[in-house]
């Protein structure tokens, strides 16, 4: 029975030649288990009631060599995985476990980021004290990130007064935990009727307006640079290029104007996310991207010690200038929920093959584990 008492005294008692790859069942777990099998690990899928037949029947792997889950491990809520049970389970099948959103999102349904830092002994893939920088209460955020790194973001608010021209509001969705709400207001006016009309709809709360973040809303086409740093390699690497696609807000936009008009103030829009769609760079925008991954990395590094491991999305506008430039109104700090990457050409040109962020976490856990380097890799 492995009995550890920490992630790094965990990784010392792995049998390295059983590796397996866990994560909960959501957001990028088949693109972790897909790349799992491709790197030759072995992979398991923490499941709830309700969203299990996709782990465990449909994407289960079979005799023949098709499918990708291994294994599942079900449980009642994912916060249980913080739970000793169902860690000790986790520990003897040798587990390095790829933290996605919907891990923070759930796990922080009953723990603090404090709690799941210390009481998660399973060695993570990754940093685990970045994880937290996405939360926008959080002193050290992602803008303090790029604030440090000197990195363009929207220009931030000081409330619904402050608004002098159009200005996107994000508040939390009163409705589904994991997402935000997001509308637009040129005025305080203009403002305060629009939040009312999503407070009586039911999409916010006041105590999520309260809170609300308010930017200015930057002009152009949306780019997701989904990018991975590399202890093993000391490399940093574009492996794709995304957008997203967003409800409803993707709906009202093929309509006619004419169309569009008859839903009047009535219209709530909405901009959670469902799905994402490949999309390219112009080859000499590449650089530019590049350089803002680089100091990224480097603020990180001396923000939060040892910095990014892995996969992290630098969520962009491009602006039009001239000349064009990345401003950047979102960052992740984990596996992006976004498998399609790979159908843009960047991993392609490193590689020589594609690649998905899934199936490049698997191979550094594999440059990693030949070369006795594990503990550079987890935290």
């Amino acid at each position: 029975m492995n009995a550890a008492t920490s992630p790094s005294a965990a990784l010392t008692s792995y049998d390295s030649a059983r590796l397996t790859l866990a994560c909960i069942g959501s957001h990028s777990a088949l693109d972790v288990c897909l790349g799992a099998k491709r790197q030759g690990l072995r992979t398991l899928v923490i499941t709830a009631p309700g969203r299990d037949k996709t782990y465990a029947q449909y994407y289960r792997a079979r005799p023949d060599g098709t499918g990708v889950v291994d294994e599942t491990l079900s449980v009642q809520h994912f916060a249980d995985v913080i739970d000793a049970s169902i860690q000790q389970q986790l520990l003897e099948r040798n587990c390095i476990f790829i933290p996605n959103r919907s891990f923070e999102v759930y796990a922080r349904e009953r723990h603090s980021y404090d709690e799941i830092e210390r009481g998660m002994l399973v060695p993570m893939f990754g940093s685990r004290r970045l994880l937290r920088a996405e939360e926008r209460d959080e002193a050290r955020n992602q803008y303090a990130l790029l604030d440090a790194a000197q990195i363009r973001y929207p220009r931030r608010l000081q409330g619904p007064d402050a608004i002098d021209g159009l200005t996107l509001v994000k508040a939390q969705h009163a409705k589904v935990r994991f997402e935000r709400a997001f509308f637009l207001a040129s005025n305080p006016e203009q403002y305060r009727k629009r939040a009312a009309h999503y407070l009586a709809s039911g999409v916010v709360t006041q105590e999520g307006l309260d809170k609300a973040v308010f930017e200015e809303y930057v002009l152009g086409p949306t780019i997701n640079l989904n990018f991975f740093w590399s202890p093993i390699a000391n490399e940093l690497e574009l492996l794709g290029t995304d957008t997203r696609r967003q409800t409803n807000i993707d709906g009202i936009r093929s309509l006619l104007a004419v169309d569009q008009a008859p839903l009047g103030a009535a219209f709530t829009a909405s901009m959670e996310e469902a799905g994402h769609i490949a999309a390219t760079l112009t080859e000499s925008m590449l650089e530019q991207a590049f350089d803002l991954g680089q100091r990224f990395v480097a603020a990180a590094r001396t923000h939060a010690p040892p910095g990014i491991i892995g996969p992290f999305a630098l969520q962009c506008v491009i602006a039009a200038g001239p000349p064009k430039s990345f401003v950047v109104y979102d960052v992740s700090l984990r596996i992006p929920g976004s498998p399609g990457t790979k159908y843009t050409p960047y991993s392609a040109y490193r590689w020589g093959n594609e690649m998905s962020v899934g199936e490049r976490i698997a191979k550094e856990v594999v440059l990693a584990r030949d070369s006795g380097r594990l503990g550079e890799i987890c935290t």
